[in-house]
């Protein structure tokens, strides 16, 4: 019998920000699997969450005059609003300040005990990173982080570390294997680029006298874990690691989506920390690339920050989801800008697949009173669409239905069914209405994983048998810029 159950994740977002672009990109990419999942009849498990433990956010929060609880509580809350309105459909949000999941880090932390032990440690931490930087990285960098413009910290002391070395190979193996696949290509290269250097064993606890915002290392308090590791747990802890019946019924995760910027910790590390446990590895880790701002980095600095609620402000979740599916690569990095995203609103959503829905369903009105009569099956070849979602290459399968989309607005003008309504040829008039229903019933259903929201009104005008018009247009044409001057 073949398994139907169906696991996915987001990595989980460090509280020291606000959501950006980046973070509303992942959390629809991974819906958009959760609500393909759902179509075809699996038991889905889908979880986000927020990373909420580390010294940067007890730095941040001394800034705010806040204790470090009181900014998780704060940030936390508007990453999990951000979900809500993108309208992403998980079934669990994990808070790594949950007392369930400090519990269960205990126990994984125990589960790979075999492979931890105690030393002296000299090296450079970056706070804002929350991560270790090995001697040569920091003289390429001379010294300074460059995502923070800050120097490196010195650190001389006594932590707990992970055999992380004894992993190299069984990893490597599980990746060249497919056991552990890692999209796209370029990404898995990358990875097996650093296992084939060899992986050195990792610091995994400071001392709790500097690092007090954490969950404290079983049997020694004077130690706290290391953010990144007890983060990374979360994907198994949010199951209820390691008893629970949620655990047991959807362990491996089928996909974990991700950024390029923490492709080792999940590519490397993660699956270490599995194996070591005696965990099965996730089946598939997709890593999307980053979003640029009219052809540069998106930073405040540079004055380029988009907020993701003003698009969906001025434009709606759908849109929104929309372009960042189909107008950002899903392997490669891409680019936002106002004008282009108010052309594919205005061009493909508006002109194309609006204007197909409303002249259908006003000549079903006009020429049928609207009756629509039976609607043939869908009989369009997907195999495509299947395999770019199997993929994760959103783009491609949005592509895949656009032609659909073309395809219809190019039937009705070739077909002319207000010239077929003029020779009073009634049944010829029926079935080329009742096709291009049925058309567009079909790319509804190839929508939803991706336009939740349109999908359902292209459906609830259509499915019927009976037209029930949309009120006003599916996707109101912006005539006018509408994005700040």
């Amino acid at each position: 019998m073949a398994n139907n159950n169906y696991y996915v994740t987001t990595s989980i977002p460090y509280v020291n920000g606000e959501p950006h672009l980046g973070h509303a990109m992942e959390f629809v990419m991974a819906d958009s699997l959760a609500r393909y999942a759902r179509q075809q009849g699996k038991d889905v498990m889908f979880s986000i969450g927020t990373d909420e433990h580390g010294g940067k956010i007890a730095e941040k929060a001394a800034e705010q005059g806040l204790k470090p609880k009181e900014l998780a509580d704060k940030m936390s809350a508007l990453f999990s609003g951000l979900a809500k309105d993108l309208d992403v459909s998980n079934t669990r949000f994990i808070r790594t300040t949950d007392a369930g999941h400090e519990q269960r880090a205990a126990l994984v932390w125990q589960a790979i005990s075999k492979d931890i032990y105690k030393s002296k440690y000299t090296g450079w931490y970056c706070t804002g990173d929350e991560a270790f930087f090995t001697e040569t990285e920091v003289k390429e960098l001379g010294g300074t982080c460059p995502n923070h413009n800050r120097p490196f910290e010195k650190i001389e002391e006594e932590n707990y570390f992970f055999k992380l070395s004894a992993y190299t190979e069984p990893v490597k193996q599980a990746i060249e294997s497919g056991e552990f696949e890692i999209v796209p290509q370029t990404r898995r290269n990358e990875i097996l680029s650093l296992l084939n250097d060899g992986l050195q064993d990792i610091s995994i606890s400071r001392p709790a006298d500097k690092i007090g915002w954490g969950i404290p290392v079983p049997g020694d308090p004077k130690q706290t874990m290391y953010v990144w590791l007890e983060a990374l747990m979360n994907y198994i802890t949010v199951l209820g690691y390691p008893e629970h019946a949620d655990f047991k019924h959807f362990w491996p995760a089928d996909v974990q989506v991700i950024g390029k910027d923490i492709v080792r910790f999940h590519a490397a590390i993660w699956p270490a920390m599995l194996l070591s446990a005696g965990l099965e590895l996730p089946k598939q880790l997709y890593v999307h690339s980053f979003i640029n701002i009219d052809g540069k980095k998106m930073s405040k600095s540079l004055g380029n920050y988009v907020n993701p609620q003003e698009i969906l402000e001025k434009y709606g979740v759908d849109p929104f989801r929309y372009y960042f599916l189909r107008h950002i690569p899903s392997y490669e990095d891409g680019d936002f800008s106002w004008p282009a995203f108010e052309a594919a609103y205005n061009n493909e959503l508006a002109n194309e697949l609006g204007n197909a829905v409303q002249r259908t369903a006003a000549m079903i009105l006009k020429y049928q009173k609207g009756l629509i009569g039976d609607i043939p099956e869908a009989t369009h070849d997907i195999d495509g669409y299947q395999q770019a979602m199997k993929a994760c290459r959103f783009d491609r399968a949005l592509d895949e239905v656009w032609e659909q989309v073309r395809g219809i607005n190019q039937y009705i003008d070739e077909t002319k069914p207000w010239e077929i309504a003029k020779t009073g040829d009634e049944d010829h008039l029926r079935e080329v209405l009742a096709y291009q229903a049925g058309a567009l019933v079909e790319i509804a259903d190839l929508l939803e994983p991706f336009m939740p929201g349109a999908a359902t009104r292209i459906r609830n005008v259509f499915s019927e048998g009976i037209i029930r018009p949309i009120e006003g247009t599916l996707f109101p044409k912006h005539d006018q810029p509408s994005h700040p001057a």
